[in-house]
Parts: structure tokens; sequence; C-alpha cells
């Protein structure tokens, strides 16, 4: 055999069988005007008559009708030896004169919709009838012989192939074969991936003994958390609300901690219902600096602002509503890195316009803060997964544990302290008052110094905004995870916070509430923590 890896290859002879119509009648014209002969399957063979380009069934190229609802079309030997057989090979060649098989040059296909069928909420018959067996089986058989064969298996690649046909004389180059011979693997790789992520959920095996993983490029970055890492995005396909399926309005491309801070930016708000008023979060390094509702969005940015206007500079504000003109002129007022919302006005947009370095994303509407999905985190030689943590604890669900009970007005902060300290690094300690965060304390390695800091932050603002006392005077207190000994606690009411709502659970439970009832506070348990490491 000789070296054909830096050879170009005539494409003479090509197999069209795509579910993905998008393009096809130009490309079965493009290729008929450069001399391809077409080979092609059911739908993609009528679509490709009924536009006037000529095509010969697979059907009478292998001498077997499509049998079986369409299972059993291309799996035969006058197909993957034609996919499969090397050119300088004079065995293959042999092979071929003798069984009359035609070598097939160039493999366009796109599979069945089995990720579309998911999304919809097909039922269990319906999604295995959307598992692809010989679009797989011919694109990895192509993919493998990429010295002789190309395989497109994506129609934003239609327009580059005959761009490459037609700088090489109607062949294909080496590079490009092989650049999409990985694409065609790539694809094949999550195409399986999700039937068995599907599978394994269909049939409640909750730890599968192989887990894949597949994404599609969205884009390259810049760089990653540092300009020395490299970076990319990559979406799983499916349909959450949030920065990976919003519309970029303005601004230059997202980076990488954009992208980060702006998730968990709009997944913070996603516990804020739009019916129950109008609130507003804004995110430094994932965390939240400050969340509050207000009677507008207006009243709720200016809340959430006086939380820490030091960390607000270049941060991320996420709203639970489209984006109004006036609020727009406030968020302006100060240096923001990206907006995102439900919408936003054209007034809002206009505001936006004269900030060039502002980017504002809009979506089609809040995230489920209870839906289901997982979490990935990579560790030496491997990765953990867990479930999204879609934990909810409704006002039923606490339980007063104190002499003193939380007053109505109490409770509401409490509760709205609780949703806002589930997306705080631990250890968290939220204090609230008036539906509004007023200080906040994250990802230190002691709860006692979170309450502090929360604490310190709540009494700059003071100064700042000029009050005679500390915000935190008054205020709800909320702990991802249990307070372990009394000390983290008395913190917390030094600082001036009269009610506590905490999980619960530690050995030393009764002294915390002993020390609880000393102070005078009101405290309820959740019995469910909100560890984010």
């Amino acid at each position: 055999m000789t070296d054909t890896s830096h050879t170009h290859m005539p494409v003479r002879r090509a197999l069209i069988s795509v579910s993905d119509k998008t393009g096809l009648t130009d490309l079965g014209r493009a290729l008929v005007q450069r001399g391809v002969e077409i080979l092609s399957t059911g739908g993609s063979a009528k679509a490709l008559r009924e536009a006037g380009v000529a095509v010969t069934d697979v059907a009478e190229v292998t001498g077997f009708p499509e049998m079986m609802d369409g299972r059993v079309k291309t799996l035969h030997p006058m197909v993957h030896g034609g996919l499969l057989a090397l050119r300088d090979n004079p065995d293959h060649l042999a092979a071929m004169e003798a069984h009359g098989i035609g070598p097939i040059d160039l493999l366009v296909v796109n599979l069945y919709p089995f990720e579309a069928a998911l999304a919809r909420g097909a039922d269990y018959d319906e999604m295995i009838e959307n598992i692809d067996i010989g679009g797989p089986a011919m694109i990895r058989a192509a993919a493998k012989n990429h010295a002789f064969v190309t395989t497109v298996v994506d129609v934003e690649d239609y327009e580059k192939l005959l761009g490459d046909m037609d700088q090489h004389d109607g062949a294909t180059c080496p590079k490009f074969r092989r650049k999409l011979a990985q694409i065609a693997y790539a694809r094949t790789g999550a195409y399986d991936a999700a039937v068995s992520t599907w599978l394994a959920g269909a049939i409640g095996v909750e730890t599968p003994r192989r887990r894949v993983v597949a994404g599609q490029l969205a884009q390259g970055l810049r760089y990653g958390e540092n300009p020395h890492q490299k970076a990319a995005f990559y979406t799983d396909g499916s349909a959450r609300p949030g920065v990976a399926t919003a519309v970029q309005h303005q601004g230059k491309e997202l980076s990488y901690n954009n992208i980060n801070d702006t998730d968990a930016a709009f997944e913070l708000l996603a516990e804020f219902a739009p019916e129950d008023g109008p609130a507003v979060a804004i995110i430094k390094h994932a965390n939240p600096c400050g969340v509050a509702r207000g009677e507008t969005l207006l009243e709720a940015y200016r809340k959430a602002f006086d939380c820490d206007r030091t960390s607000a500079f270049g941060g991320i504000v996420a709203l639970n509503m489209p984006l109004d003109e006036e609020t727009a002129r406030a968020i302006v007022e100060i240096f923001t890195e990206v907006v995102i919302a439900p919408g936003a006005s054209d007034g809002a947009k206009a505001v936006f316009a004269a900030k060039k370095n502002l980017r504002l994303l809009t979506t089609e509407g809040l995230p489920d803060a209870r839906a289901g999905g997982a979490t990935i985190r990579q560790v030496a030689g491997g990765y953990l997964f867990q479930d999204k943590d879609n934990g909810y604890v409704d006002r039923d669900d606490l339980k007063v544990v104190t002499k003193k009970a939380p007053s109505e007005a109490q409770m509401r902060d409490l509760m709205f302290a609780w949703k806002v300290a589930k997306h705080v690094k631990s250890n968290a300690i939220v204090y609230v008052k008036d539906a509004a965060t007023v200080g906040v304390g994250a990802g230190q390695m002691s709860r006692v110094d979170s309450a502090n800091i929360a604490a310190i932050k709540a009494g700059r603002m003071a100064k700042e905004l000029g009050l005679a006392d500390s915000p935190a005077v008054g205020s709800a207190v909320a702990s991802d995870a249990f307070f372990p000994f009394p000390d983290g606690l008395m913190e917390a009411a030094a600082a001036g916070a009269t009610c506590v709502i905490q999980p619960g659970g530690s050995m030393r439970d009764d002294e915390v509430i002993a020390a609880a009832d000393e102070a005078g506070l009101a405290m309820v348990f959740t019995r469910m923590r909100h560890f984010r490491h």
C-alpha cells in the first residue's frame, strides 16, 4: 500500500441520508453540478428528486428494499464496502471488483433526532425508535477511512465541503478530511452519550457503570480564569433559560469568568418568582454581593446595590423581570460587566447602547429552580457527579425550635435569606432585612468568620449610607449548614440579628438552641443544608 495521507481524493460518488433536511437540495444541486453521482435513502431521496436532483436509491445498489420500518436499509456490504475499502490495497480492489462494489467518496449523514425527541419529552417507545443505527455505523466507517472518504455530519460544513472541492478541482484535501473525521466521531460519541444517559434514567440506574458527558462548542474563549489558561464554552443541548441559551444584544464576547458568574446570578434569581414581585441580584466571583425584592425593579436594584456597593463594581446584574429604561439608567451609573434578564425594553437597550463594554443578555424566561439535573466537578483522575441542588423548603417544612417564634415579617425575611444562602459559597452566612440582603459572608473556613465578615460589611454600608445603626440590626440570618457550636450564632446576635434559619442536625443543637433562647432569638430548623463549595 502507498501513503495516501497527503493525497487529494476526487469526489465522484456520494451517499446522502439526512434527518435534518436543511440545505439538502442546495447541496444536492451543487454536487451534481460538480459531476458527483448521488445515492440516497427514503426521505432524503424523495426531497432531492422533488427538487429536480438526479438520485439513485440505495435499495437499487444493495438489491434489498428498505425494511422493518426503515430499521434496515444501509446495513449492507454494498454500502460499507464502498465506504471502508482502501483504494490503494489490491486485495480490497479485487474484492470490490468481484462483488460489484462501487466506491463511495463522500458520506453526508445527520442522525435521527434523538436529542430533539428527548427535549420534547417523548415516551419510551418513541425514544427507542429515534435511536439511529445505520447512520452511526456509516459515519464511523467513513471516518475511519478518511484517507479516502470525506465525512460530513453537520449542515454548517456543507459550504466548507463545496469550497474545499472547488479549491482542489473536485477533490478534498487530507487536512479537511481529517478534521471532518474528528467531528464525525465526536458527533457519534455525543449521540451515544445522549442515548446512554437517557436510558440510565429511564430504567432507574442512578450510578451507571460508565457515564459519558458531551457538549457542542458554543465559542472559543480568550482565556480561562487566568490569561495563561486556554478555555472554551460548550453547551449540552438543553433548553434551560440561562447564559447558554440567552441572546447577547451588545458588548464584547463573554469571558470564562463572565459566563460562570452570569450563570450563578441567573440561577439565584430563579429562586424568586416574578409573580411575587421584582427581584434583582448582583454577583461577584459567583457569590451574591446583594439581592433584594422591591415594588419595582429600580427599587430592588437600589436595595441590592446598597448591600455592598464596593463589591458591586464590575459585577453581574440579574433581574427576574424584563429590564426597563429607568432601571437600566441606574445600572449604568457604575461599571457593570453583564446584565441578564428575561427580556428588555427598547428604552433599556438604548441606554445600554452607550456603554459598549456592557453585555446585555436576554432569555425566554427564568430557569426552574426545582428542576432536576446534574453537576460535574473534575478531580485528579476522575469526576464527581451529583444531582443538582434543587432542594426547596416551604414554610410548612420549618420547625420552630426556640421559645420565641418568628413573626410574620421575620418569617418572610428568613425565607428570603434561606434562598440566597443556597447560592453563597460555604460557609455561608446571610443577613436580610426587609427583603434585601444587608450582609453576606462567603467561602470561609469558619462559620464564625463568615458571620463576622457579613456583619463588618453591613457596618461599612451603614457608614456609607449615613445610617445611625448597622442594617444588620433587626435582621434575619441564614446559615447554609448547622451551627456546630453557639459561637457563630452569638456572632450573628451581636451583629443585631433577631431571628435565625439553619438546617439543624448538630450534636450540640441543644446548646445552640439554649444560647438562642438566652439571647432572645427566634430560630427555625429547615432539616436541609445547602453546602456550595
